[in-house]
């Protein structure tokens, strides 16, 4: 039950934090929005600061087992289409859960207040899709399904305005599936670019 309890409070945090913000959420308006009083919260953690630690812990477990991150790789595709269909993946993975989306506005939200969010943001939106894709676009070279060229410097062209029609999305819902077509589009255009003779989509 404990457990149980704990892990309700992490959810209630994520869903007031990314609407309100970590100041502009008290421990009295977590509790109520659980139906506990400040003392049940008290039960499990011992500030906010510590909800607000557990909660990034969680979030950078469950973003990683997901979507994968620089240390949870996934696996380097076979064809370009392949690759289409796990940008694509991805990209809706991102867009659709729940999870993730308050996870990114939270990171936006404070990372100019918190420096471990400011640290998330730029691995999330930036270093760590780079260095994900730095890998896949290494492995496709080998696999002769890429042309040869830097593959940080591919990364970073490929992932940068998928993240910002993704940024799109959080702040503008009703142009989603647009954005989505856009992506599509940007991905088959850049193998057109970047893929190997008879294995352009």
């Amino acid at each position: 039950m404990a457990k149980d309890t704990k892990e309700r409070i992490l959810t209630a945090a994520l869903d007031l934090f990314s609407h309100k913000g970590y100041e502009g959420t008290n421990i009295r308006e977590l509790s109520a929005s659980l139906g506990l009083v400040k003392s049940g919260i008290y039960k499990h953690y011992d500030s906010k600061e510590e909800i607000w630690n557990a909660l990034l812990d969680k979030m950078i477990a469950y973003y990683g087992e997901r979507f994968g991150s620089s240390e949870h790789l996934p696996p380097v595709p076979d064809s370009l289409e392949d690759f289409v269909s796990m940008t694509m993946r991805m990209v809706n993975l991102t867009i659709h859960d729940d999870q993730i989306v308050k996870t990114r506005k939270v990171l936006t939200l404070e990372q100019y207040r918190d420096d471990r969010a400011r640290d998330l943001a730029t691995k999330h939106f930036l270093t760590g899709l780079t260095e994900m894709f730095t890998h896949i676009f290494a492995g496709m070279m080998d696999k002769e399904l890429l042309r040869r060229d830097d593959p940080a410097m591919l990364a970073f062209a490929y992932t940068t305005p998928i993240s910002a029609l993704i940024h799109l999305c959080d702040r503008e819902p009703e142009k989603t599936e647009d954005a989505i077509r856009k992506i599509e589009a940007f991905s088959r255009h850049f193998l057109m670019v970047y893929g190997k003779g008879e294995n352009k989509p």
